[in-house]
């Protein structure tokens, strides 16, 4: 398996991904090997920095030679630069070494050429053009760089500096002159750095000459440096001719200088002591090692850094503590060098290590991997025919630096699936990855036919960390596959599939067909867009008559129908499009039926060019908004386009023509337009097609062609300029489809799969031309019926039926399918029965030695996974001696196969190691050899313990139990065995958490384990106890998971008509070669002479010929061949001692009863007596006898039997007094027999007969007028009693009385009886309606009465629910202020004295006094609190007792509520008071005084208040003028006087006393009316002259 791409080229420096830096073996010598080259290809910086480093610790500016003057004078300048130089040189040459480039390539300063010049916005690259076209076009290559720290000059300016580098480089050359001493080195090295401006070894090594060029120099000011240093190759030259005196002279003046430096450099050094301190890097890394067991590993690395970085290593991201395991790790850190070793390798070691260096600037890690290999010796290729399974750990090396092999299983894994369109569906399985590895997911992928499946709006991936699934939120046809999930984890991976049928929805309209699929776009331009899609496979039951195609611009939801009749080829141009605007499409099937349903909507397509769609997505010109915006580039003046070239016909059918061509060569610059004409074949007569809307790409399809005539098309082009010449006319292009129809496939030859599947293969249809695929149907043989075995179409001639049902008989056919339609069937295939195929057995696998003798050895494994759908026959051994770990030939062990799964090996050498290899045989031939067994040796067992019991087998799985099997052990020790012991856990579960099922051994060699959890996966083992103690485990035996697998079916146990018991089961998938095998507590009972086992197609019964106490046991009943289909059942005493019952019972049958003989008395005074048995045959014979005689039907007796219901009667008119005694009913059905007896005598018969006789008057009553219901009361809402009955048999004639007392009540309304119902209404009950009421019907058929007592208790009764009544009905406790206090009330309906008011405060009941008072006001009950006081206060509680329960109502007395009632009832209290003490005029006056003029006139009145009021007095609303003539006179602060002397028609008008004092004043008028007497005569005289005017 190759590396994905992203790991081929680059590695990732990201923190957070800790792996990335893994390499194999071969890469890390090559890396090595590059490493090195690098050291040592004139790298100064790491010269420099090496050599300068240690210098400075071992050297304190000495001056011994001129090399070490040079090499101070040197470091003086570039010692504060050197490690940033380095570490770009590092990442540099790491950098390129990973990526395959070159020293020459590869540029220190920008890494980018300076060849060629660069756009202004393009991004730096340092892949080679090879490699930015694996790249993805999304995928950006990380580069990240370690941080580089600069370090300033001597000096603070920019021009200080350069003055300085310069200063420096003329000493360096002064200096350079001496002979013998450095100048020849330092010439060599100028001049090879002089070959090569690209080189960039020598780019750095001049920056790091020139150290004191500040970083944001300019390249300008690099290249006068860089010309300076080529001039100064030179002079070096010149300079090895100068004197001695000359030479040393100038040296003296460098040393002087360099001192200069030193301390001016040592001066800026303290000022700024950050400029030292630099991040951790590693200038070696640790590199990943592969070793073999037991052999020791050291992991190296260099870190530099300041202040000096600690080192702290990790094994898979824990810490190691050395102390933990003393001895295992050593860790040693000298000089800068960290080392960390392990000792004595294990696989255990195998993992990702970790070197993490820290200091006050950061942190940085690099990572190694370890790999132990446990496999040693010459390769085996056996492993690869065993599976994959038996290929050693350590076969190769990951990515990820573990375990070189990982295993990865399936469980709990999806199946063949079906499902239906609009369903959801799930897949999933459970992926097991072995060695597990934490913080490392695998890589998890689901294809579809082969091709990866992406997440979309249809189907969703998850993984939960153990478990994969796929999920379809809306399933379609489109959905229809074979799927495969692949794990990849490194370079291995592991895959399932299983194959998904969809099938389609129901349809709107029965009979209508199914729904299209793969509705897709296969051309756009601005024109039309060519719409295709696949026929479904169900046509409804008719041809189907063509296809309806929708549009829906995106952003919108209203559908259009692209095509007013249906078309049949499976491709369409849809055309009136807008331009730039994006569609989506779907289609539907009709038939003579209806309209199908629509299929899934395309994906969005865009009505454009493809250059215009390549262009915008390029370059877009509007963000996406649902459509596409078009731009066009403004008009010029052009010139006429020429003629378009290459015409021609793409695509001709039935119903439509679609033209291609180039545009012209000459078009100017401006947009063209094209015209498409057409003509007859034999003419030339042209005619333009699209006059109204001219086409704007050079594509057109034309429709209203006539079907079967023969056209001819051009095209011409058009712009501003004018009209071009027309294009070369098409060859005669017939109307019809181009695409035939394909021919029916051939030969179709079904073939056995699985008990559910058949292979289905076929020859192609000839000469089909672009054939979608095939449609394959199956039928029952005989139905007639034909069902789709597939509603997408599948390609290749063969194909995989699911879903039938086993073991009957199918037919086949298959038919093509194209885009012009679906072919004619093919000739149905010949019948195959379903049933699963038969192939070699799968390898034997866990072979153990189960017992060792000095010359021969017992071998035990297990029987194959899968026995190839036949009963195995047999084993053969191999084996093969092992000389110093070197395997021999193998060697057969037995000619005459084996039949168990155990084998003594004889004639073997003592000590010697031997390996062996078993291989299973059935009649399809001998299966592959199962993997090679881990060696033993030959040698005599000496252990008193028993071997490990051998032959595990579990059966009779189920969700919670399951039974578990064993063979003793062949060795059994010093001492026989005495019992085993068995363990289990969940397969996924540690070593360390296995636990016992039994407590004390058990006998048994086997186990009904119970308790499982369902769904969950476990693994078992067994070991044996003999008196030395417990023996070695058994090979594990699983895993298995605990399910009731569907159509699981379990032994049911029968007894017969002659009492025969018999155990019987029935399998439903069992192959040709199943057998039935019957056991007793699992060992068989063939042979035995207590049962007959009688076996028959897919059911087998075993017959006991007499059950008794022996036969207690577990039966159990196996089937060979299949897929452990097992059961059984338990006989213990209990179920002994039911089966002998059920059997006796069938041996002398009874007619099972049903209900036992009774009696019961009919309406009319009849009496019935009747039982009803279980079953009643036609031969049932029915004896009736009473008192030992046998009775017969005539005038007294009338019989009857209900054959289908079993009841049985006997009838009699009336009981009278001979009737007395025993009945008994007799039944014989053949030789079962049953009865049953009813016994009338004393006190009950006396009382039947009373009852008969009662239900005769009863009856006689209800002739005539008669009460249905009798009189009976209630209460209503409202408090009123209600009497009421119910009659029945009722006429207009018929009257009804109502009496109380014998005394005839008279009712205002009369009865109409309409509903049966007849009241009296009985409002405000009380003590005095109290009586015997009656009620009496009657008319000429006779009269009924009824009666009820509504006295003593019955009225107590009565009264109590009225009360009760009353008491719901109380309102809640309002609060209400008086002027004399607070008041507490609720209202009743109405009160009644037998409804008991009790008042209670905080739970004390209230004593009355005549501060506090209770009483009843109406309907209001009432609680008076006369002048309140704060102890008032509280919860207060009314309790309404009706004479059983009691009714409460409650309210609140303080708090904010008793402070507005205490404050209104102070407001009331003080109006009361001012009402109280207000003037005012009690009486005396009149309100009109009629007086004669010239009387006197006295009125007197009494006047009250206190204090007492003020009196005076008004006449016509103003203050009376009071004089001899009208005198007033206020007396004893009581009476007042008014008096007239002599009055006049002066005196009349209106007169106002006004009393007034503090608290209130008041008016009493009175008018005074005074006339003459003469006047009153004169107006009586003309009154009656007036009325004789008016008579007149």
């Amino acid at each position: 398996m190759s590396l994905p791409f992203y790991q081929k080229l680059h590695q990732h420096y990201d923190s957070s991904y800790r792996n990335k830096d893994l390499r194999t073996t071969v890469s890390h010598y090559q890396q090595e090997k590059k490493s090195s080259a690098i050291y040592t290809h004139g790298s100064t910086a790491y010269s420099t920095r090496s050599s300068a480093a240690h210098r400075q610790e071992s050297e304190a500016f000495s001056q011994a030679s001129a090399a070490s003057y040079q090499q101070q004078a040197s470091r003086a300048t570039a010692s504060s630069h050197a490690f940033a130089a380095s570490r770009k040189t590092a990442s540099a040459y790491d950098y390129g070494y990973s990526h395959g480039l070159t020293d020459s390539s590869l540029m220190l300063e920008d890494y980018s050429s300076k060849l060629s010049p660069q756009a202004k916005r393009a991004k730096k690259s340092l892949l080679s053009g090879e490699e930015k076209e694996n790249l993805p076009s999304d995928y950006l290559v990380p580069i990240f760089s370690g941080r580089q720290v600069h370090v300033s000059g001597i000096t603070d300016t920019e021009e200080e500096r350069i003055k300085e580098a310069a200063a420096y480089i003329a000493q360096r050359n002064l200096l350079a002159s001496e002979e013998g001493i450095t100048a020849t080195k330092q010439s060599a090295v100028s001049k090879q750095l002089a070959v090569s401006k690209q080189s960039a070894v020598s780019k750095q090594s001049t920056v790091s000459k020139e150290s004191a060029v500040s970083k944001q120099s300019t390249v300008s000011k690099r290249s006068t440096a860089s010309q300076e240093s080529t001039s100064s190759l030179h002079q070096e030259e010149a300079f090895e001719k100068k004197s001695r005196k000359v030479a040393i002279r100038e040296k003296a003046e460098r040393l002087s200088l360099t001192k200069t430096l030193e301390e001016t450099e040592a001066f800026h050094r303290k000022l700024n002591e950050d400029h030292l301190l630099h991040a951790p890097e590693f200038v070696i890394k640790p590199r990943s090692h592969t070793v073999w067991e037991k052999e020791n590993v050291k992991l190296h690395c260099s870190v530099s850094g300041w202040p000096e970085p600690r080192v702290t290593w990790y094994k898979n991201q824990v810490p190691i503590n050395v102390h933990a395991n003393p001895g295992k790790y050593i860790i040693e850190s000298r000089y800068g060098m960290h080392t960390l070793e392990i000792n004595a390798c294990n696989f255990e070691d195998t993992a990702q290590y970790r070197a993490s260096a820290m200091n006050v600037k950061g942190e940085l890690s690099a990572y190694a991997s370890v790999v132990v290999k446990r496999y040693k010796g010459e390769f085996d290729e056996t492993r690869f025919h065993a599976g994959v399974s038996t290929l050693p750990l350590s076969f190769a090396v990951t990515p990820y630096g573990y375990a070189s092999k990982f295993e990865i299983h399936f469980d709990d894994k999806f199946d063949v699936s079906f499902g239906r369109e609009g369903e959801t569906m799930s897949l999933g399985c459970r992926v097991v990855i072995t060695p597990e590895i934490k913080h490392f997911q695998p890589e998890i992928q689901w294809y579809r036919n082969g091709t990866p499946v992406s997440p979309s709006k249809w189907v969703q991936t998850h993984w939960s960390g153990d478990r994969a699934t796929l999920t379809f939120s809306h399933l379609n046809k489109e959905d229809e596959g074979l799927y495969t999930i692949r794990v990849r984890m490194g370079e291995y991976y592991e895959q399932y599939s299983a194959y998904v049928f969809v099938r389609d929805a129901d349809a709107e309209i029965e009979g209508a067909p199914a729904a299209p699929l793969d509705v897709m776009c296969l051309d756009a331009n601005k024109d039309y867009i060519i719409i295709s899609w696949k026929q479904p496979a169900a046509d409804g039951g008719s041809p189907i008559l063509g296809y309806f195609i929708d549009k829906c611009e995106v952003g919108t939801d209203s559908w259009s129908q692209c095509n007013d009749t249906p078309v049949k080829f499976a491709r369409f141009p849809v055309t009136g499009l807008i331009e730039g605007r994006s569609y989506i499409f779907r289609v539907r099937a009709v038939n003579k039926t209806g309209i199908g349903l629509p299929s899934r909507v395309s994906e969005p397509v865009a009505a454009l060019d493809p250059a215009e769609k390549a262009r915008l997505k390029s370059r877009p010109s509007a963000p996406w908004t649902g459509q596409i915006i078009v731009t066009e580039e403004e008009p010029s003046e052009g010139i006429v386009p020429g003629p378009p070239t290459d015409l021609s016909v793409t695509e001709a059918t039935r119903s439509y023509v679609v033209l291609s061509w180039k545009p012209p060569g000459q078009r100017g610059h401006e947009g063209i337009l094209y015209f498409v004409e057409k003509c007859d074949a034999e003419t030339e007569n042209w005619q333009r097609v699209n006059t109204e809307l001219p086409v704007k790409s050079p594509r057109f399809a034309l429709f209203d062609l006539a079907e079967g005539k023969s056209y001819r098309f051009r095209v011409r082009c058009s712009n501003s300029a004018g009209v071009g010449e027309p294009s070369e006319a098409t060859e005669v292009t017939v109307v019809g489809d181009k695409l035939d129809i394909p021919k029916a496939p051939g030969k179709i030859i079904p073939s056995r799969n699985t008990d559910t599947s058949v292979v289905v293969s076929w020859e192609e249809s000839k000469d089909a031309k672009e054939l979608v695929g095939y449609y394959i149907e199956s039928s029952v043989v005989g139905s007639g019926k034909w069902e789709p075995c597939n509603n997408n179409p599948v390609k290749g001639p063969r194909f995989t039926c699911h879903g039938l049902a086993t073991g009957q008989s199918y037919i086949f056919r298959v038919r093509a399918v194209n885009a012009a339609g679906l072919s004619e069937y093919s000739q149905d295939s010949e019948a195959i029965e379903v049933k699963a195929a038969i192939a070699a057995p799968s390898p034997p696998y866990g072979i153990t030695c189960l017992e060792s003798c000095r010359d021969s050895m017992v071998l035990g494994w297990k029987q194959p996974d899968k026995t190839g759908g036949a009963e195995i026959t047999g084993y053969y051994v191999n084996y093969r001696e092992v000389i110093d770990g070197v395997p021999g030939r193998w060697r057969e062990a037995n000619i005459k196969a084996v039949s168990d799964e155990a084998y003594k090996i004889s004639n073997l050498k003592e000590n010697m190691v031997y390996q062996f290899q078993v291989a299973a045989m059935n009649i399809a031939g001998l299966g592959v050899p199962s993997a090679v067994s881990d060696c033993f040796r030959c040698e005599e067992w000496t252990i008193a313990v028993p071997g490990p019991p051998h032959s595990l087998k579990y059966s009779e799985v189920r969700k919670s139990s399951l039974v578990l099997q064993w063979r003793p052990p062949i060795h059994s020790g010093r001492t026989p065995v005495t019992g085993y012991f068995v363990d289990l856990k969940e397969a996924s579960a540690k070593d360390d958490q296995w636990r016992g099922l039994n407590e004390a051994a058990i006998k048994n060699t086997y186990l009904r384990v119970q308790g499982l959890k369902e769904g969950a996966s476990y693994v078992f083992r067994v070991r044996a106890i003999n008196q030395a103690g417990v023996g070695k485990p058994s090979d594990l035996a699983g895993p298995v998971v605990a399910e009731t697998r569907p159509g699981t079916k379990e032994v049911v146990v029968n007894v017969d008509d002659d009492g025969v018991i018999s155990l019987n089961f029935e399998c439903d998938q069992m192959t040709p070669n199943s057998q039935f095998n019957w056991s007793k507590d699992y060992v068989s009972t063939e042979g035995s002479p207590r049962l007959d086992v009688e076996s028959k197609g897919n059911k087998t019964k075993m017959t006991f010929k007499d059950l008794g106490t022996e036969d207690i046991g577990i039966y159990s009943c196996d089937v060979t061949d299949t897929d452990g289909i097992a059961s059984s059942y338990v006989i213990d005493e209990d179920e002994l001692k039911r089966l002998l019952a059920l059997s006796q019972e069938h041996k002398f049958p009874t007619v099972p009863v049903k209900s036992e003989l009774a009696v019961e008395i009919l309406e009319k005074g009849q009496v019935r007596f009747w039982m009803q048995a279980e079953k009643v045959s036609g031969n049932t014979k029915v004896t009736y006898i009473f008192n030992d005689k046998e009775i017969f039907e005539g005038p007294k007796y009338k019989m009857h039997v209900d054959r289908n219901t079993g009841i049985i009667e006997m009838f009699m008119e009336k009981l009278q007094d001979e009737d007395e005694g025993t009945y008994t009913f007799q039944l014989q059905d053949g030789k079962a027999t049953g009865h049953s007896t009813l016994v009338l005598i004393g006190d009950v018969y006396k009382k039947l007969q009373k009852e008969a006789e009662f239900q005769r008057q009863e009856w006689i009553r209800k002739q005539g007028p008669h009460f249905a219901e009798y009189l009976s009361w209630e209460v209503t809402g409202e408090c009123n009693v209600l009497l009421k009955c119910k009659v029945a048999n009722i006429k207009k004639e018929t009257h009804i009385v109502w009496y109380k007392d014998e005394r005839e009540i008279s009712v205002d309304e009369k009865h109409d009886f309409k509903d049966g119902i007849c009241t009296l209404l009985i409002t405000e009950f009380s003590k005095k309606d109290a009586g015997i009421y009656e009620v009496i019907l009657k008319d000429d058929r006779g009269k009924d009465k009824s009666r009820l007592k509504l006295v003593d208790e019955a009225f107590k009764e009565l009264m109590t629910e009225v009360c009760k009544t009353i008491a719901l009905s109380a309102t809640d406790l309002k609060i209400q202020s008086t002027a004399e206090g607070i008041r507490l009330y609720s209202f009743v309906t109405y009160y009644l004295d037998d409804l008991k008011v009790n008042w209670s405060h905080n739970g004390t009941a209230i004593k009355y006094t005549d501060r506090v008072k209770s009483g009843v006001t109406g309907e209001q009950i009432w609680l008076q609190i006369n002048e309140p006081t704060p102890n008032d206060k509280g919860k207060y509680v009314m309790e309404l007792f009706d004479g059983k329960t009691g009714h409460q109502k409650t309210v609140d007395l303080s708090g904010q509520a008793y402070d507005e009632a205490f404050a209104e009832f102070q407001r009331l209290k003080q109006a009361a008071i001012a009402e109280k003490n207000r003037a005012r005029v009690l009486g005396g006056l009149p309100d009109v005084v009629t007086i004669q003029e010239g009387k006197a006139l006295n009125l007197t009145c009494i006047v009250w208040g206190d204090p007492t009021p003020e009196v005076s007095w008004l006449k016509n609303e103003k203050p009376l003028v009071t004089d001899d003539h009208c005198s007033v006179k206020f007396e004893a602060g009581k009476t007042a006087y008014f008096s007239i002397t002599g009055v006049s028609t002066s005196d009349s008008g209106k007169y106002g006393l006004v009393v007034k004092n503090k608290y209130g004043s008041e008016i009493s008028d009175f008018t005074i009316s005074v006339f003459i007497p003469e006047e009153e005569a004169r107006k009586a005289a003309e009154q009656p002259q007036k009325g004789n005017k008016k008579s007149k």
